[in-house]
């Protein structure tokens, strides 16, 4: 297994990425390169998966894979149960990280930053447009708590389909969205023989600075 691990890789040789042709603030370069994955990926890779990363009380790290589901000149938003895990570890230490990373285009971005809940008119807005099941299922999902058995999570959902069996059903309180406020965003393109471009903005006195850092 050791040998076969270190015998797996690949070189990268699709693109470069210059200050020449990066903007001097990073939302926009985010929004071209999120517009080339959307064009470029196909399933099982979903364009708008990141990793989220947060640390709970304990300064302990976890990390888990969640759709983006908002982006504007505000921040980053995914929408959650406020009383998961992760919803624990927000509470505890409201910093985060996400990242992004499109295999077919070589390309990651990184984002790290202060979280803050978005407001319940916006959590209702998308909690509204999503499918029956996936509402249904925040009513019904104890998220991230111990339970018996599938048949235990199968009967809660029953139960939530007659609860609401004649009215459509309202977001609940315990769920809704965060949004990721950027203080940082690393550009990665990957290269021949390891020597990556990586073009990084931080926010520095309410304006971006743009640097390069080696790879």
């Amino acid at each position: 297994m050791t040998q076969t691990l270190a015998d797996m890789r690949r070189d990268y040789t699709r693109d470069g990425l210059s200050e020449e042709k990066a903007p001097h603030e990073p939302f926009a370069l985010f929004q071209q390169w999120f517009a080339d994955a959307v064009k470029t990926e196909q399933p099982p890779v979903e364009p708008n998966a990141m990793c989220l990363a947060t640390v709970d009380a304990e300064g302990r790290p976890h990390c888990r894979v969640l759709l983006l589901k908002g982006l504007d000149d505000r921040g980053f938003t995914f929408f959650t149960n406020y009383d998961s895990a992760k919803g624990d570890q927000l509470k505890a230490n409201p910093f985060a990280a996400m990242t992004f990373f499109w295999p077919s285009l070589e390309r990651q971005v990184r984002i790290e930053g202060r979280i803050e809940r978005v407001s319940p008119a916006e959590s209702d807005a998308y909690y509204q447009v999503r499918p029956l099941g996936s509402r249904l299922g925040a009513w019904a999902s104890p998220q991230s708590r111990v339970i018996r058995d599938r048949a235990e999570l199968e009967a809660l959902l029953a139960e939530t389909e007659r609860r609401f069996l004649n009215q459509a059903p309202h977001c609940p309180e315990h769920w809704g969205g965060y949004r990721l406020l950027a203080e940082r965003i690393e550009f990665w393109q990957g290269r021949p023989s390891r020597l990556h471009d990586r073009l990084n903005y931080r926010l520095q006195a309410g304006e971006w600075v743009r640097e390069r850092l080696a790879p």
